[in-house]
This record gives structure tokens, sequence and C-alpha cells, in this order.
């Protein structure tokens, strides 16, 4: 009786054991956790291991970062004198080689693949889109590197109910 009870103790044990295993990988800095982007003022500085397309997400995020809000701004143009929300989602997605036309909020709620990634997340609705890129929002609300409008990063993340979760999908590394 006392060997049945040492199996069994045993048996809960490892069962303990390799649910904290799983929940450290998948917890923030656990094993499949992407690293995360830093901020260097109002720059975001990519984490060495990233995918070359995050790379250049946060490359092109830091080009446009603090242009003017304009509402529709770099729809009809990349390039352009002030973006909106989707606008700059769009420019960012398309200096990494992963969308050809920019998309509205709307657009961007069946762009992609469905779900969280490791690297990228984008978040639309009817009215708004934001990104997360390697931990750092991209977005033109709520940012928190000064009093203006327009495109910027943040480490706060927001609450994304009432939003579609997608990402670029294509590549296990994503």
């Amino acid at each position: 009786m006392a060997a049945t009870r040492s199996r069994e103790t045993g048996r809960r044990f490892a069962l303990v054991a390799g649910a904290l295993a799983a929940i450290a990988l998948l917890a923030p800095g656990g094993t499949n956790a992407a690293p995360h982007a830093r901020l260097a003022g109002s720059r975001a500085i990519a984490p060495a291991g990233a995918p070359r397309p995050v790379k250049e997400m946060i490359a092109a995020a830091n080009h446009i970062r603090h242009k003017p809000y304009v509402w529709g701004g770099g729809h009809a143009h990349w390039r352009s004198h002030g973006y909106d929300c989707s606008g700059s989602v769009s420019y960012v997605l398309h200096r990494a080689s992963l969308l050809d036309y920019p998309l509205d909020a709307t657009g961007f709620m069946h762009w992609g693949k469905g779900g969280h990634s490791k690297w990228v997340t984008i978040y639309a609705n009817h009215e708004h889109a934001y990104m997360v890129i390697a931990g750092l929002r991209w977005d033109t609300s709520m940012v928190d590197d000064g009093d203006r409008s327009g495109p910027g990063w943040s480490e706060a993340m927001r609450s994304s109910k009432g939003f579609r979760v997608r990402h670029p999908g294509g590549s296990r590394r994503w």
C-alpha cells in the first residue's frame, strides 16, 4: 500500500511539474514568447533575434512616428503628410512587403489569419485599427510619448474588447 501511494504521489508530481513547465513556456519571457522590442525615447529598437519583416516594420513605424493624424492619411499615397490609424498600420505592413495596397480598419478585420501571433498582432474593428509588434503597441491613440496626434509607440496595452484579432500568418516564425 505504501508503494502504491508512493507511485501515485510520483505521478501527481510529474503531472504538476509538466503543467508548470508548459505554463513557463507560454508565459512572457518563456521559450515560446517573442523577445520584446524596447523604446529608446520615442523610437522602438527591434530585438536582435527578430525576423527580418519585424525589423522592417519597426523601422517603417519609426520613420512615420509623430507624423500628424490625418483622416484618410496613407490611403491615397504610401508617403503622406500624415496618417490615420489604418493608414499607419498599412504603411508598416507594406514596408515589410506584407501588404500591396492600403486597407481601412474594416479591411483589417478580415486580413491575414485570425488570432494572435508571436511577433505581430493586428486589432481592428469598424472604427479603428492598431497593432502590436514585438510587444510594443503601434497606434494613433492612447500613445504615451507626448501630447500629440498621429502614430506612435506605447509600452502600455489597451483593451482589445470589440476588436478582431489578426496576424500576417504565412510563417511558423510569426
